[in-house]
């Protein structure tokens, strides 16, 4: 049976790459932290490491553990605060996964409210697209995911947040279609584009600007994709190419290199709070839903 602790002696030396630099970072010597390792790959019938004479490194079955392991940690590091936070007080920490939009104001400003009235809840924020968050919600790791339509929601409860997100493009400010308010779908055919890697066909979470661009999407020039918009941006102000992306995520301001045109005909998706259906609380967790609530229209 794996235990928390001997996963713990196996991500440090993950991280630190070297037996000796982890033992002495988890204080163990050096001895005791290989013979737990053999034990470890023993147990598992797998070799979890690639042994040097100064470095170590991961196997395949090495990589897909420390991935494991790391969920695992998460998920009973969350246990113990739930359970060490119950009592007559309202404490403990609230795990909320969300895709980059604009909505998160809204969450930020219940968040504020929260500590302000109850310093001892603490807000963990886990940025990812939406398969991402669904996958770490249905795992255990988040209370709550910030999901932007169209999603299936099917298998979780929702809050649907009054916010919508405007579709459109961020370009260099010396860019031809600079010069346009809004951005066609015959105006992209040309350009190289820096879409969401969630873009295939085949994708669960489908982006809705496929739909958009119906029969010309195979048409489009798609030169990279990205998952969160910030190295995106870096691509376009590169000069890369132009890239597909939400209003109010980037500076656009007079003095950014960078403009943000929309979609026409407009585009816009909705969001959704979900978390698991018979999901059991903890206190903190409990309030932060009950203040989302009071702030629906």
């Amino acid at each position: 049976m794996l235990e928390t602790r001997v996963l713990r002696y196996f991500l440090a030396v993950a991280r630190e790459g070297s037996i000796t630099a982890a033992a002495q970072s988890l204080h163990v010597t050096q001895p005791t932290l290989s013979r737990q390792l053999m034990d470890l790959e023993d147990e598992l019938g797998q070799k979890l490491f690639v042994r040097g004479s100064h470095h170590v490194s991961l196997t395949p079955e090495g990589i897909l553990l420390r991935k494991r392991a790391s969920e695992i940690l998460d998920l009973v590091g969350k246990t113990e605060s739930e359970f060490s936070s119950m009592g007559e007080n309202i404490a403990g920490d609230v795990y909320i996964g969300s895709g980059e939009t604009d909505a998160m104001n809204r969450i930020a400003a219940v968040i504020r409210e929260i500590g302000r009235d109850y310093p001892d809840v603490h807000f963990h924020i886990y940025s990812g697209n939406a398969e991402d968050v669904m996958d770490r919600l249905d795992k255990g790791m988040l209370d709550f995911g910030i999901l932007i339509q169209p999603v299936d929601i099917a298998k979780y409860n929702a809050l649907n947040l009054p916010e919508k997100d405007v579709w459109g493009v961020a370009m260099r400010r010396d860019c031809p279609l600079a010069r346009k308010k809004r951005i066609t779908k015959d105006d992209l055919l040309d350009y190289p584009l820096i879409f969401s890697r969630q873009v295939a066909q085949s994708s669960p979470v489908r982006n809705p600007c496929i739909d958009w661009f119906a029969g010309n999407y195979k048409k489009l020039n798609i030169v990279a994709t990205y998952n969160l918009i910030y190295n995106a941006a870096l691509l376009v102000k590169s000069g890369l190419g132009v890239a597909i992306t939400l209003d109010k995520l980037l500076n656009v301001t007079a003095h950014s290199d960078l403009v943000f045109r929309p979609l026409e005909p407009r585009l816009e998706s909705g969001l959704d709070v979900v978390w698991k259906k018979y999901q059991v609380f903890s206190s903190a967790a409990e309030l932060f839903l009950s203040r989302l609530r009071e702030c629906e229209p």
